[in-house]
């Protein structure tokens, strides 16, 4: 698990493509403290586990659904990449729940500065975006971020200049795809309410009245 607060910037050093799989080397200096093989590192929010690993760098495999669902297939040697360690069980939870697990990946569409902040605006598609709410918890690219506005096809977020320094996101430009994981809180709830077309022959027992009828509401 990792908590969406970035440690470091790495850069990519070498990627070995596959058919539809990919082995990538990132050079760095902090994740790789006190981590072992077979650990786990999020790039660009994506959970990956460390195959090899020097005193300035890691390697990770990256399977084809990993491809698939996000953006690590579009990096290149020199492509800069947000950083996280998984959480220690004794570490401080500064962000929220976030699993290296990839929902999706949104383009973005716009970067506007406001005094001291930047408003980056992003397009997703509806299975993504419909678990995505005003005042919630979203990661991009691994970052922990408050979605300050929801729209019809997107939303946007405020990034401060610690935000801004400490990762890649204002390096994005204005059609640059970005990983999105939502709120896995969100994810459970949609599940256990049977909001999705999986499984339609189980129908939930949970609906707005059983919650009214026993005080959740």
């Amino acid at each position: 698990m990792f908590t969406g607060i970035i440690e470091e910037i790495g850069e990519i050093k070498e990627i070995r493509h596959g058919e539809k799989s990919a082995r990538l080397t990132v050079a760095c200096r902090t994740v790789t403290e006190g981590s072992r093989v077979g650990d786990s590192i999020a790039v660009n929010g994506v959970c990956l586990t460390a195959t090899n690993i020097t005193t300035g760098s890691f390697a990770a495999d990256v399977m084809a659904e990993t491809i698939r669902r996000s953006s690590l297939g579009t990096l290149v040697p020199g492509s800069r990449v947000n950083l996280e360690r998984a959480m220690p069980a004794d570490g401080r939870f500064g962000g929220h729940i976030v699993s290296g697990h990839i929902d999706g990946t949104g383009t973005v569409t716009k970067l506007t500065k406001e005094d001291n902040a930047v408003w980056v605006t992003i397009r997703a598609e509806q299975p993504v975006l419909r678990l995505i709410v005003e005042k919630g918890s979203v990661a991009i690219d691994g970052i922990s971020l408050t979605a300050a506005k929801v729209e019809a096809d997107s939303f946007s977020v405020s990034v401060i200049p610690h935000t801004g320094s400490a990762t890649t996101l204002l390096e994005k430009k204005v059609g640059d795809k970005v990983n999105l994981e939502n709120d896995v809180i969100g994810k459970y709830v949609e599940r256990l309410l049977n909001l999705t077309s999986a499984q339609p022959e189980r129908k939930s027992r949970i609906n707005m009245d059983f919650l009214a009828e026993h005080g959740f509401i």
